[in-house]
């Protein structure tokens, strides 16, 4: 029998399959990894945009919690689409009572086509209250912006806020940086500025012309989530995201009239079964990690 480790998203469902949890629950399955969900909102979307969106009740949101972690239990999750202060505030609160480590904060604040996915106030509540439990937090740059309260035009502005950012209580970040504007060496380059509240790392890669994004932040955010599951460290987990990103950016598939998916797919040639992990003993994860889950939740 296999011990795996054990990753939840919780995030909005897309009908279209190109984001949110179906996304996420794509890219666990070619990283090895065991994929759970608590469902925050459900969709109406497609390549083209987002026609209707429901928000699921914040105690129906818990419970979904509750029932994951009590049963299976956590080695790592993440948040996407968190629409309301109610249901940010419902996941702090689980994040604290379960003792939850290992958490990924994707900012969701706008969709692709354009459509606002996070109200003001939720914008506020997230900032305030799931940000300081965040080991990494993953905005592009208009989220940056938004959460630092500055204009992002290079990369010494991502910087400055990543710095702003840390400044209110997440314990590093990633800003990923292919919103900017091509010019200079961004041309045919994009770039990620990590910081772990005393040191930049730069992750370069190339860019891609296409249209087929949609699911990229998700996707990014899932990947860290999967490899810090998996035992590595901040960094090298988003090191591994952004190889994988660019992949299924490069190979993404032409799918819908309008912004196509990724492909998780191809960034499975980084990948091995995550049970073949060096130097971790998932074994004794999986155990102490289903232990201490279980008493938190008594």
């Amino acid at each position: 029998m296999y011990s795996i480790p054990r990753v939840l998203t919780i995030a909005g469902s897309d009908s279209g399959g190109g984001a949110g949890i179906q996304a996420d629950l794509k890219a666990f399955t070619v990283l090895g990894v065991y994929g759970m969900s608590a469902v925050t909102a459900v969709t109406a979307q497609n390549t083209l945009g987002v026609y209707a969106v429901h928000n699921l009740p914040p105690d129906v949101v818990g419970a979904q919690i509750d029932v994951v972690v009590s049963d299976i239990g956590v080695d790592a999750l993440k948040t996407g689409m968190l629409s309301t202060p109610d249901l940010v505030s419902i996941v702090g609160q689980k994040v604290v009572q379960y003792r939850l480590e290992n958490l990924v904060v994707d900012p969701v604040m706008v969709a692709k086509g354009g459509t606002a996915l996070l109200d003001q106030d939720a914008r506020v509540t997230l900032r305030d209250v799931l940000l300081p439990l965040a080991l990494v937090v993953t905005p592009n740059v208009p989220e940056a912006e938004a959460l630092a309260e500055m204009e992002v035009r290079d990369v010494m502005e991502m910087k400055e806020a990543a710095r702003r950012v840390v400044r209110l209580g997440a314990r590093t970040v990633v800003i990923k940086g292919g919103h900017l504007a091509p010019f200079g060496a961004l041309v045919n380059q994009t770039v990620d500025i990590f910081y772990d509240g005393t040191r930049f790392t730069e992750f370069w890669g190339p860019r891609f012309q296409t249209k087929n994004t949609h699911g990229t932040g998700c996707t990014f955010s899932a990947v860290i989530a999967a490899e810090l599951a998996r035992g590595a460290s901040v960094e090298d987990a988003v090191r591994k995201a952004k190889e994988f990103i660019t992949a299924g950016i490069e190979h993404s598939l032409e799918l819908g009239s309008g912004h196509g998916p990724t492909n998780p797919w191809a960034g499975a040639r980084w990948t091995q079964p995550a049970w073949h992990s060096p130097g971790v003993n998932q074994d004794q994860r999986h155990k102490t990690g289903r232990k201490g889950n279980r008493k938190a939740a008594q």
